[in-house]
């Protein structure tokens, strides 16, 4: 039987990434980022919900999102969801959601000043990571959903 796991979100960093090193030199960056879910409700208010996400990306794609990525940049994120489990210290369970991303796309005007050549970097799966959208901007008309 086959599965999917694959989520996508556009939205906005919330802070600063954060990179560190695996023991065995393996780069990780992670970073927050927000989504924003407006609706009216049957009363006729409107009314605006955020949904934070833990992004974690790998090897030569979380160098780039290290050195390009910084608050407030607009993003486009792909990648799998990963579901983090463990006990602290006083025998509470825990968990948290990351996404996995295996791409990500810079969708405000700073990825414009980047060099064609800093476009594509391959990801740890082997799939194709764009941190930048060269110019092409992405407007919500043009998105499948």
């Amino acid at each position: 039987m086959v599965s999917v796991n694959k989520i996508i979100i556009i939205g906005n960093l919330g802070g600063e990434p954060e990179m560190r090193f695996t023991p065995n030199g393996r780069p990780v960056t992670s970073f927050n980022v927000a989504t924003n879910w407006r609706y009216t409700t049957a009363d006729g208010e409107r009314r605006e919900e955020t949904e934070w996400f833990t992004v974690v990306t790998w090897g030569r794609l979380a160098e780039q999102c290290n050195q390009f990525l910084n608050k407030g940049r607009l993003v486009y994120v792909e990648g799998r969801l990963h579901t983090h489990s463990w006990e602290s210290q006083d025998g509470q369970k825990h968990s948290r959601n990351d996404i996995i991303a295996n791409r990500v796309s810079f969708l405000d005007r700073q990825a414009m000043a980047l060099s064609p050549d800093e476009k594509a970097v391959e990801s740890t799966g082997g799939e194709k990571a764009v941190e930048s959208t060269g110019g092409d901007e992405i407007e919500p008309d043009d998105l499948p959903f």
